[in-house]
């Protein structure tokens, strides 16, 4: 995922030559060479984790038709929590498989993580979906047609379970390293004939991982919401103050905006808006902004907050809330009482399960059995959730990315 990444933000994007030419010269004296494309990421994730930058210019490409935001997602445990928060903002999901010979088993077993990871993408809302089958250049024989085809095959058959059409996927033989369809065909694969989508709003078809990434549809944005913001990071920068920064996920926030922070219900005036370091008079859904407020400490405001206007239905924190909850991988059973992390938006917060109401059946929403003493794997539910602090929770109906969460 890393060298696919690497490559693309360095082969079409914001990253100027010369930090590029510091990297190589690091990664040559580190005998990291032939790393190099997940060498840039890499680098790019201490700046980031060590809070030098807020550059997330750094997380940039271009297509011919689009500026292409990177919510980087990588293949680790840990980063589940983070995959929860940040696919919630996504508006398609790369998924990289890899063709080497036991290694596409491994991620697509029972327990591996290509599975876990497509099935949270759906579950978060996240319904467009791209195929990355990767290290072509590994497989027995050498850009193997035949395992091609049997990837092809065996993803199309488990993401069909999830919820996604494959018709509607784009399956594209990659080798992120060597650059094998990336930007341009590869003469390595000449059985490749292209990828070919079908959906409602028409057919794309193409020949590379670039032309499946403009064959994307920008979804609807909801400008005429309410505005909501989860805060992903707030940063204090020399000179300037407090800058809270989050993805406007409805309404539009602009200089002037008096907004309320929830659940903190802290109020403040916005001073500037600024997306990929150029100030915007207004910032709409879609955007990655940072935003400058006024007389507010960092340490007022934390990630997992929500910015709303305040004179325009406001955001607030809830003490207890209802949710549609569906178990996908859990051990045991799950009774009353049970509490786990929740992961919503941008906050992370333990929860309890206070009252499983009824079962439900997860395609029609009909109750199945009322008072259930438990629910497993498998089972979807009502239940009345308790956050141990408040929490910013709406519902899915009015603002859906704040009306997801995954619990773990």
């Amino acid at each position: 995922k890393s060298t696919t990444t690497g490559h693309l933000i360095y082969k079409c994007g914001g990253i100027d030559k010369r930090t590029i030419e510091k990297f190589e010269k690091e990664a040559q004296e580190m005998g990291k060479g032939s790393f190099k494309y997940a060498w840039v990421l890499d680098k790019l994730k201490a700046e980031r984790e060590r809070g030098i930058t807020i550059d997330i210019a750094l997380w940039k490409f271009e297509t011919s038709k689009y500026y292409v935001t990177i919510i980087d997602a990588p293949g680790h445990r840990d980063f589940i929590k983070n995959m929860i928060t940040g696919t919630s903002q996504a508006d398609c999901a790369v998924l990289i498989v890899a063709a080497g010979t036991g290694e596409f088993e491994a991620g697509i077993s029972k327990n591996g993580q290509t599975r876990e990871h497509a099935l949270l993408a759906f579950t978060l809302g996240v319904k467009q979906l791209i195929v990355g089958v990767n290290k072509m250049d590994s497989t027995e024989p050498p850009y193997s047609e035949p395992r091609f085809e049997e990837i092809k095959k065996e993803v199309s058959s488990y993401i069909k379970k999830i919820g996604y059409n494959p018709a509607a996927v784009a399956f594209v033989p990659i080798s992120g390293w060597h650059g094998d369809n990336m930007l341009e065909p590869s003469t390595k694969m000449p059985w490749f004939k292209g990828w070919q989508v079908e959906r409602k709003e028409g057919k794309a078809e193409g020949k590379c991982l670039i032309e499946a990434l403009d064959a994307i549809l920008p979804p609807a944005r909801p400008t005429d919401k309410a505005l909501r913001l989860p805060l992903q990071d707030v940063y204090k920068i020399g000179g300037i103050g407090t800058v809270p920064v989050g993805r406007v996920e409805t309404g539009v926030l602009k200089p002037g905006t008096i907004v309320v922070f929830a659940p903190a219900n802290i109020t403040t005036e916005v001073k500037s808006v600024e997306m990929h370091h150029e100030a915007l008079q207004e910032a709409v859904p879609g955007d990655n902004v940072g935003f400058n407020v006024k007389n507010v400490s960092v340490k007022e405001l934390r990630r997992g907050y929500v910015a709303g206007d305040s004179k325009n239905n406001p955001p607030k924190g809830a003490s207890d809330f209802t949710a549609q909850v569906i178990v996908l991988n859990h051990p045991g059973q799950i009774s009353n009482g049970y509490t786990p992390v929740l992961d919503c938006h941008t906050a992370h917060i333990a929860c309890k399960f206070a009252e499983i109401k009824e079962k439900v059946d997860r395609r029609t929403g009909k109750s199945t059995e009322e008072n259930p003493k438990s629910i497993k794997s498998g089972d979807a539910a009502i239940v009345n959730l308790v956050p141990s602090k408040p929490l910013c929770v709406e519902s899915f109906q009015e603002f859906p990315p704040l009306g997801r969460f995954a619990v773990r």
